[in-house]
């Protein structure tokens, strides 16, 4: 690829004395239309090397000019250097380079792309790191380890030349059939928030822009299907869709934002400017970019048809917001051009996004007089010791006991081990959708995995030398074979004790039991995975159950038979150790459920965050939505209580603020972590309220025998809502703060009086409960 270097052009953009703003100003003043336009484009050098669809309808937009076409005056974004195809990193790092140096060369005034690529589950690279999925975080309920995770991933991604990280997701569950639950952090938005926080400031604290998606309302689509249109209530969409997203720009600083496929009453977010100028800029003060989802714009025209055809789809993305198409340019080239040249849209609103694109380049440095594509030289290992560290406490702390009530666990020696299950042998089922193994070394048979990834059964045998050890798959994950069945039955029968592994292997657009265009019509296990549980259960001694999965399933039935549940969501490369420390009690298990285990019978959807006639309701309706295990559940090797719960004050005015106090207690005989929640109930409200609302958590190492006491500063703006009028508001009266260990356990609680007239807020109220241990 040899590209002619174009004569360069120096000015103020180069100061780096100036402001970024200033510097990117004076640049866009030096620019043409055309450069102005080449910075909103992008390239996918190499797509074809990506095998079978790694987007969605990949194969659908085959039409961009080749690379050195591209390029030509400039361009905004270079996209998936590292995730599109196996390639040794420091092979990569200088191919990236050369990218680079072209891109350079193709515009007079030698600004490079800014390089992104995907890292929900780590930096999706060859040898990279496959951390949990982000479900497992949530099960963490520990935003200050996420940070530690985002900041290793960032400074992989730096250290290689990547300027922008495609995550995190902050999308709410509201339905667990969706295929993307994996990529969520659960169906609260105050946990959601709290997590993304972490992850945007631990990703830029190391220098690569963090990226929320999918914004907004993507995980409300009808009928749990990939793309569907979103059905959404404007409250709902306020309350408890957007919080996620608005948190993370004022508390956590993002730098960009992702527009979401699905359109919301008939509007596409990728052509909606109230939501992308109007909210997002005006309201909440956002300076930085909005990329589009991959071929986000095209769809406009191709699938919502609300557009005439690409130009018309260009013009109404561009007024919207939306700054930079990708993955490569189709729209935002000539098409757009030809559109400002006719009138369509003006001159004016090309030099915002591109200003926007500027500036983000002049933050990031590559607007530096002394930039160079091979400043990244320093070999980097993307599996470190430090990486693997990070990975296996987040996993160790993702896993849940789910029950134990029959006392069977921990198992530090088991004599003899039956071990059955379709995901027990597989590293694969540990994975997300967009690790690097599932999403792309898949499409490339015979490479490997590029990472040391132990199996569940391997961990095993590491955990139990002495154990004799049998192993049978039992049936296929997703197949609905069942001829294994009788072998497994076999194994489980003649073992002292057996461990049922059951769930999903993660895929794209149906290659999996989950992930992005994975969606189901029910929450039974995959394939014949229940007839497997419930032979194994009629004829296997003390059969602990262990569920391997991107969503929660409705394994009621199969748990109330097991000795012991435990749930893990694809808990990553040291998932395997981290399930069968838990198990031998190496470990003490303290993830809490971040989504709720439906019932037998629970419909969709439906998630804790519910008013009461959403709920249990006899006499009205025969559907019991009551859950198997509800949100925020979570037992351990040791017990623990709440007690003492008191406010400073029993009143407090519609502005002000409270001190809640809560004892927490270690009954047991070992170490643990607790992890009080904070829900508030609002019994009289204007509108229906959820029964119970998540407002506060915190995790606690708590000694046997001893007590720790929890504060929580509630601010009356915790408990605001949006009312009738659609204004977000404080109203006065009784509230019911409860710290419990569930959503569904009563807890202690404090009755709060607020005080006063009905108060409004905005964007600018007080969105956290601050915690800390008295001393």
């Amino acid at each position: 690829m040899t590209i002619e270097q174009q004569p360069r052009v120096t000015g103020r953009w180069h100061d780096t004395s100036l402001a970024p703003a200033v510097r990117a100003r004076a640049l866009l003043d030096a620019m043409t239309l055309e450069e102005k336009i080449a910075q909103l484009g992008s390239s996918w050098p190499g797509e074809e090397d990506a095998g079978r669809n790694v987007a969605p309808m990949q194969d659908s937009f085959r039409g961009a000019l080749p690379f050195d076409e591209e390029i030509s005056g400039g361009l905004g974004h270079l996209t998936r250097p590292f995730g599109t195809a196996p390639i040794d990193p420091d092979e990569g790092r200088e191919r990236l380079a050369r990218l680079q140096h072209a891109v350079v060369a193709a515009n007079r005034f030698g600004i490079p792309a800014i390089a992104h690529d995907e890292c929900l589950t780590g930096f999706t690279a060859w040898q990279a790191t496959v951390y949990p999925t982000a479900l497992a975080w949530g099960a963490t309920w520990n935003p200050e380890l996420v940070e530690q995770m985002a900041a290793a991933i960032g400074a992989d991604m730096a250290a290689l030349g990547v300027h922008q990280g495609l995550s995190p997701v902050l999308d709410v569950v509201r339905d667990y059939r969706w295929g993307r639950v994996e990529e969520t952090m659960g169906e609260d938005p105050y946990l959601v928030s709290e997590l993304g926080v972490g992850y945007v400031r631990g990703l830029q604290s190391s220098g690569v822009i963090a990226t929320l998606k999918h914004f907004a309302g993507y995980s409300a689509s009808r009928g749990a299907r990939n793309h569907a249109p979103a059905v959404l209530g404007p409250r709902e969409f306020v309350d408890v869709i957007l919080p996620p997203f608005e948190k993370a720009i004022l508390a956590g600083g993002a730098r960009s934002v992702m527009n979401s496929y699905a359109d919301i009453d008939g509007v596409p977010p990728a052509a909606d400017a109230s939501l992308l100028t109007g909210l997002l800029r005006d309201t909440w003060g956002f300076a930085g970019t909005v990329v589009s989802d991959y071929w986000a714009i095209a769809f406009l025209a191709s699938t919502h048809h609300v557009a005439a055809d690409l130009a018309d789809a260009a013009v109404m993305a561009l007024e919207a917001g939306l700054d930079v198409e990708l993955p490569h340019t189709l729209a935002y080239g000539d098409l757009l051009l030809n559109q400002v040249r006719r009138g369509a849209v003006g001159a004016a609103t090309i030099d915002q996004a591109a200003l926007r694109v500027l500036t983000q380049k002049a933050e990031l440095g590559l607007l530096d007089p002394d930039w160079h594509p091979q400043q990244y030289a320093a070999p980097v290992d993307l599996d470190s010791p430090r990486n693997r560290g990070i990975a296996r406490r987040l996993a160790e702390e993702s896993v849940v006991l789910l029950d134990n009530s029959a006392g069977l666990l921990p198992l530090p020696a088991p004599s003899s081990v039956a071990v059955i299950g379709p995901v027990a042998d597989d590293a694969g089922c540990l994975f997300g959708c967009y690790s690097f193994p599932n999403h792309v070394v898949v499409n490339h048979p015979g490479i490997g995995l590029g990472i040391n990834a132990p199996t569940i059964l391997d961990a095993l045998r590491d955990e139990w030398p002495a154990a004799a050890i049998s192993y049978v798959p039992g049936c296929d994950v997703l197949d609905r074979d069942p001829s294994g069945i009788p072998a497994a039955v076999a194994a489980a029968a003649a073992a002292d004790v057996t461990v049922l592994l059951v769930g999903d292997r993660s895929g794209l657009f149906g290659h999996g039991t989950s992930g992005e265009g994975c969606d189901v019509t029910t929450l039974d296990l995959p394939g014949v995975q229940d007839d497997l549980a419930r032979a194994v259960l009629d004829a296997g001694n003390r059969v602990v159950l262990v569920v391997v999965s991107g969503r929660p399933y409705a394994i009621g039935a199969h748990a109330a038979r097991a000795a012991a549940t435990v749930q893990a969501f694809l808990p990553g490369e040291e998932g395997g150790a981290a399930i069968a420390a838990v198990l031998s009690g190496r470990v003490n298990p303290s993830g809490r459920l971040p989504v709720q285990i439906p019932g037998a019978a629970a419909p969709q959807p439906g998630t804790y965050l519910a008013p009461p006639l959403a709920l249990k309701s006899d006499g009205i309706s025969n559907i019991d939505p009551t859950p198997a295990f509800p949100f925020g559940h979570g037992q351990s090797y040791t017990t623990f209580t709440i007690d003492d719960v008191h406010a400073d004050t029993s009143a407090m005015p519609v502005d002000g603020l409270i001190r809640l106090r809560a004892t927490i207690g270690n009954t047991g005989t070992r170490p643990g972590t607790a992890v009080p929640q904070l829900y508030l109930s609002d019994p009289v409200a204007s509108v229906a309220r959820p029964v119970r609302r998540l407002i506060g958590f915190a995790r606690v190492d708590v000694a046997p025998g001893s007590a720790v006491t929890v504060e929580f500063d509630v601010h009356a703006d915790l408990t605001a809502f949006t009312g009738r009028d659609q204004r977000r508001r404080v109203e006065p009266g009784r509230i019911v703060l409860t710290v419990a260990q569930s959503a569904a356990d009563p807890g202690s609680g404090a009755d709060v009086d607020l005080t006063g007239q009905v108060r409004f807020v905005g964007h600018d109220r007080v969105q956290s409960a601050a915690h800390r241990i008295a001393q």
